[in-house]
């Protein structure tokens, strides 16, 4: 799952695969990604793994970093 998850932010999100992320670097915060792209992801969340995201959710304090969203992902499974 975690290796799914950060292939799709670096290729689809970040638009560089070969971009070194960790599970604890800021996303958002970071200025990595837009907020906007929150909702790209839940899509790509439930339809990979099935785990589905309201729109309250999707914010720069529960979604900025592949561990935070990868906790998210395993609290809704």
């Amino acid at each position: 799952m975690r290796d799914q998850l950060r292939d799709y932010i670096k290729t689809h999100m970040i638009k560089d695969p070969t971009y070194p992320l960790k599970d604890d670097e800021p996303l958002i915060t970071g200025g990595l990604v837009d907020s906007f792209s929150l909702v790209e992801l839940a899509v790509f969340i439930e339809d990979t793994f099935g785990a589905r995201f309201d729109d309250p959710e999707l914010t720069a304090e529960n979604m900025n970093t592949v561990k935070q969203i990868l906790g998210n992902i395993e609290a809704k499974l």
